[in-house]
């Protein structure tokens, strides 16, 4: 969310923090919160084309909710039944990986126990101390601390920031780990699609060493959609993958 718009403000010479001046080329965001409402009702079409839900309820969903699930009215009674169903096929995932196992991270098994040492580092006394952290300006540092931190939420959609930033001629890579369920990669497609951008260079695979490591489209604008295959929600579910592909694009080649 954060992204777009500040893009958007440097573009205007609003910052007075760089000498020499800030040289923007454009941006690369991998499965971005974009449009939380449009995002949560993708969930349930990247569910059933993950064969997380049966067609039965997937149908029942789509006519009966009718293509609304985030914030069901609560008089839709049978809505409210099939989200709860929907619910029991789908928490016991792991919603950053769907194939890999659902775990905790305090746990040296699970992938996110390296941000469970980042909170221990950035709470360590030495650590704040080096790092000039003024003394009872943070209680205790928590990753995506979203609770009891005092901002308004005046961006509900970055979209309007995209197309500005696209038109205004910046280079853009907008790229989705497909087997996230955080962001599914079908809801960054919608949103790229409802700004009708032609297409450059359709859909097709992208290589490394002749195997498919996932499928990308390039659009008017400079904007660039690309999946990587197998990802999750971040770039280290795949980091060799999308390293390559962030070389590529930042030196103009073809993904």
């Amino acid at each position: 969310m954060i992204v777009p718009p500040v893009v958007q403000e440097i573009s205007k010479g609003k910052f007075i923090c760089c000498k020499p001046l800030i040289n923007l080329q454009g941006y690369i965001l991998g499965n971005p919160v974009t449009d939380t409402k449009l995002e949560h009702n993708y969930l349930i079409p990247f569910a059933y084309g993950m064969a997380l839900i049966s067609d039965e309820l997937y149908e029942s969903m789509k006519r009966i909710c009718k293509g609304s699930y985030g914030n069901v009215d609560s008089l839709n009674t049978e809505c409210l039944k099939l989200t709860e169903i929907y619910q029991n096929c789908t928490d016991r995932l792991n919603k950053y990986h769907i194939l890999l196992p659902d775990c905790e991270k305090t746990s040296p098994d699970c992938l996110l126990y390296k941000y469970f040492l980042l909170e221990k580092w950035a709470n360590n006394e030495r650590v704040r101390k080096s790092l000039h952290v003024k003394k009872g300006s943070i209680r205790e540092w928590r990753q995506c601390n979203y609770d009891g931190i005092s901002y308004n939420y005046d961006i509900q959609s970055t979209v309007p920031y995209h197309k500005n930033n696209s038109i205004n001629g910046f280079r853009s890579l907008i790229f989705s780990g497909d087997h996230d369920m955080t962001v599914p990669f079908i809801a960054t497609q919608a949103w790229i699609r409802s700004l009708n951008y032609s297409i450059i260079d359709d859909w097709r695979p992208w290589m490394i060493n002749d195997q498919i490591a996932g499928y990308t489209r390039t659009c008017a604008n400079k904007m660039t959609f690309a999946t990587v295959k197998g990802g999750g929600h971040t770039a280290d579910y795949k980091p060799d993958e999308t390293f390559i592909m962030f070389k590529r694009w930042i030196s103009g080649q073809p993904l």
